[in-house]
């Protein structure tokens, strides 16, 4: 069954180039444009608005190269603390790292990475070596004096002038980051001013894809994004700016809006003259509300993707990563929405499955988990653990099955490798548990497939779970959760530790 698309891609494509662009003619100097979200695999977008393409952004860049430097920044907070990229696992730190080798594997080469509020953090200061002796030029920005309220510290030698100036020679000066917070405005404001005092007249804009400006301010793509943000505490509001220089209604969020008139007086102060911008909805280049084509598929996207965030911070709650605030700012969310966890479809399945295995076992002790999967063609696919296997482990082993139409009671792992990994779980590495995590399991699948034509068929069928909905009854051990997000599915867990223990390999 294909995918339902709700948004057209080249559209949207097609339009943004063309506004970026012009945007870019508008200014006599360079533009400095500050990318907001994700540059690489945006998969919140590509989940609320099916039919986006997670490296659109990638797309744009490739038909601006000769056009366009690339600078990076993170904020030196988000390395101390390590804060992970929740889609991959992996820290905004070793995030930046991936962007530049996305980016080199393309063509694309940045000019140089901001470590923003610096303050000679050893964590920091570890990763600016690691850059360094890669030969990546790396600049680093403290915090800005005076900011917010002093304008005349801020535009001065020493606010944004005590920060080293980039040399770039481009028109264009894409400015990203990690994730939200992470002093993209500040490096572009500070690049601004060194260029007016070098007599260059650059200018400043904003690339957003959400808030979408022109959907209502309650669609639920537009509320999927305060979710997404509800640890940040971003919340969406009418751009109050807008409605009184145009008598329009457009959708902002609180720190654009909060910061709008600071920001106007620091770029009127730099560039000496009155603000082309009249709001914070002015500054942006967004063009994604032109390319939704189907709105009611865009809105029950919106709405799953809300579910999904509501799993996603009550497990960040349990493992002591966001305060129970984040999780109730999304159960109000969904309120306002009218769902409910179990409105996603996979949730009642995994959490029956669990039960029911624990009822067949009564009596014994243990954790019972369950998991379920929705496939393309709409059906659902359950899986539990056992002495043999952990829950994820048993239900993709199932769904390859279903997928490449092999009967239950044929096994598709051989008893010779299962023993063999058994061995060495338990007599070679002394682990405590002999269960085959998803890792394992997908590790003696592939080894079963060099010899067992039916394996070698169901281990075809993997790449069709990508995209697919999954949850368990439990949050997923490490292998598990690595084999998942290599599948590319969409997961999400109830806020249960799958083991009574504390440390979990």
């Amino acid at each position: 069954m294909a995918a339902k698309i709700g948004f057209d891609n080249e559209r949207y494509l097609k339009e943004q180039t063309a506004a970026i662009l012009e945007r870019v003619r508008s200014f006599d100097g360079t533009l400095y444009l500050e990318f907001g979200g994700k540059l690489l695999f945006d998969y919140h977008a590509a989940r609320v608005l099916p039919g986006f393409a997670p490296n659109v952004k990638m797309q744009l860049l490739q038909q601006l190269k000769d056009k366009a430097d690339i600078i990076l920044c993170i904020y030196s907070g988000d390395i101390e603390r390590r804060k992970i990229r929740a889609d991959f696992g992996i820290t905004y730190d070793v995030d930046v790292l991936k962007v530049i080798d996305d980016l080199e594997a393309r063509g694309i080469g940045i000019r140089a990475v901001v470590i923003t509020r610096f303050d000679n953090q050893p964590a920091v200061k570890i990763f600016k070596n690691k850059l360094e002796r890669r030969n990546i030029k790396v600049y680093t920005h403290s915090f800005t004096k005076g900011y917010p309220t002093n304008v005349d510290l801020i535009v001065s030698d020493e606010g944004y002038g005590a920060n080293e100036y980039i040399q770039t020679k481009n028109p264009l000066v894409i400015v990203t980051g990690p994730g939200p917070c992470s002093g993209k405005l500040a490096t572009c404001l500070s690049q601004l001013y060194h260029d007016y005092r070098r007599g260059l007249k650059s200018g400043y804009a904003k690339f957003e894809t959400f808030p979408i400006w022109n959907i209502p301010l309650k669609h639920p793509v537009n509320v999927a994004y305060e979710a997404a943000t509800a640890d940040i505490r971003d919340f969406n509001l009418i751009d109050p700016f807008h409605l009184e220089a145009y008598s329009t209604s457009a959708v902002n969020y609180n720190r654009d809006v909060e910061v709008f008139p600071v920001l106007k007086r620091i770029l009127e102060k730099i560039t000496h003259a009155e603000s082309r911008y009249q709001s914070p909805t002015d500054m942006g280049v967004n063009r994604a509300g032109f390319g939704i084509v189907d709105d009611e598929i865009v809105k029950d996207a919106a709405k799953q993707e809300v579910i999904r965030r509501y799993f996603r911070y009550a497990c960040e709650y349990m493992m002591g990563f966001v305060d129970k605030e984040t999780v109730q700012r999304v159960e109000l969310l969904m309120e306002e929405l009218h769902i409910k966890p179990e409105d996603r479809a996979v949730v009642a399945p995994a959490r029956d499955t669990a039960a029911a295995a624990q009822k067949k076992s009564e009596g014994q002790d243990g954790i019972f988990c369950g998991a379920a999967v929705e496939l393309k063609d709409g059906s659902i696919i359950t899986g539990k653990n056992s002495p043999l296997m952990h829950a994820a482990s048993s239900l993709v082993l199932n769904a390859i099955k279903k997928m490449a139409d092999i009967p239950d009671k044929i096994h598709l792992l051989s008893p010779n490798i299962l023993e063999s990994i058994r061995v060495l779980n338990s007599d070679i590495l002394k682990a405590r548990s002999v269960s085959l995590s998803l890792d394992e399991a997908l590790i003696a699948l592939s080894i079963s497939a060099a010899t067992n034509p039916t394996a070698q068929a169901a281990m075809e069928k993997l790449h069709d779970l990508q995209g697919c909905e999954v949850h368990m009854t439990h949050m997923p051990t490490p292998g598990d959760e690595t084999g998942l997000r290599r599948l590319g599915v969409n997961l999400t867990s109830e806020p249960s530790f799958s083991t009574k223990g504390l440390f979990v390999l």
